[in-house]
């Protein structure tokens, strides 16, 4: 029954949503070009407070749990299983402050109104997934800009999203790198639940009336782990955090 009654409400959402993207998408360019990174920043921060607006038609809502836990003025790196787009809908809202940037697969980064714009200026990067040793310096490069500038960077290590919530093998690779780069940061590993459910069904239609849960864990300080132990202890909480 919820599926057959998630067909009209769906095609409500895709209008807003895509209205959302293409309203945006001249305002970034406007706020990056003749403004610079802040302007851009806020504009970035309202076009997903709309998106989460437009996700609240579905009867979804978002909970964040122990935000006061993540430290300031020193850079962050999150680190979260992946379960689908509306993850980071909910970072880049309810984690502004952080500035958060994301380790992107490059196929994002043309396209896709508001999207690819931000993932090309906003600082976030772009990967191509078959040839490792081009995402190597890019992700060197993120780790050095959130040292730098005190921001934050978002990875999920899982590589792809968890289609049923399970969470797969995490890989190393990505956060060994920022870890190197961005020697000051801390790990904060986060537990996202619940997000896979609004594609139970595919993107359409959309499931109804859940509620997506952020976890934020206790920080880990880089400097006071050897990479194989910090690796471990984030992993672990990360997927402790999950339930299905």
């Amino acid at each position: 029954m919820q599926k057959i009654i998630s067909y009209p409400i769906s095609i409500v959402f895709y209008s807003a949503f895509a209205l959302c993207l293409i309203v945006f998408h001249p305002i970034q360019w406007i706020c990056f070009n003749l403004f610079g990174y802040t302007s851009h920043k806020k504009s970035v921060d309202y076009l997903n407070f709309f998106l989460t607006k437009c996700t609240n038609l579905l009867g979804t809502t978002y909970h964040f749990q122990n935000v006061n836990r993540i430290p300031e003025n020193v850079p962050i790196i999150f680190v979260a299983n992946h379960q689908s787009l509306y993850d980071i809908v909910g970072i880049i809202w309810y984690l502004r402050k952080f500035h958060p940037k994301f380790v992107s697969k490059k196929e994002l980064g043309q396209g896709i109104p508001s999207v690819s714009y931000n993932l090309r200026h906003g600082g976030s990067v772009l990967i191509d997934r078959k040839d490792p040793k081009q995402a190597l310096p890019v992700i060197k490069g993120l780790g050095e800009y959130i040292e730098k500038h005190r921001r934050s960077a978002v990875i999920f290590p899982e590589g792809t999203r968890s289609r049923n919530g399970v969470p797969k093998r995490f890989s190393e690779n990505g956060l060994k790198i920022l870890c190197k780069y961005a020697p000051s940061a801390y790990v904060v590993p986060i537990s996202i639940n619940n997000s896979w459910k609004m594609v139970r069904y595919g993107q359409f239609p959309m499931g109804l009336g859940n509620r997506l849960q952020f976890t934020i864990h206790e920080p880990i300080a880089i400097k006071d782990f050897s990479f194989p132990e910090l690796m471990a202890k984030t992993e672990n909480a990360v997927v402790q955090g999950i339930k299905n």
